[in-house]
């Protein structure tokens, strides 16, 4: 995993634990937004990475 990966993993925790603590409704509810974002985000760049590696082995067994 990738130290972006991972920050936005971080990221989205902190909303998520911001967003319990959260008093008021609409504060809540930004937080929230910004989880969902932040893992987004994650996914993506989780898919990314296990595409790239997908190609890279296909890559290294045609070469061979």
């Amino acid at each position: 995993m990738s130290v972006s990966t991972q920050f936005y993993l971080d990221q989205a925790a902190k909303c998520a634990r911001e967003a319990g603590d959260a008093l008021l409704p609409n504060r809540r509810e930004v937080l929230i937004r910004a989880q969902a974002s932040w893992q987004a985000m994650a996914d993506k760049a989780i898919l990314v990475a296990a595409e790239r590696d997908k190609r890279e082995a296909e890559r290294a067994t045609n070469t061979n």
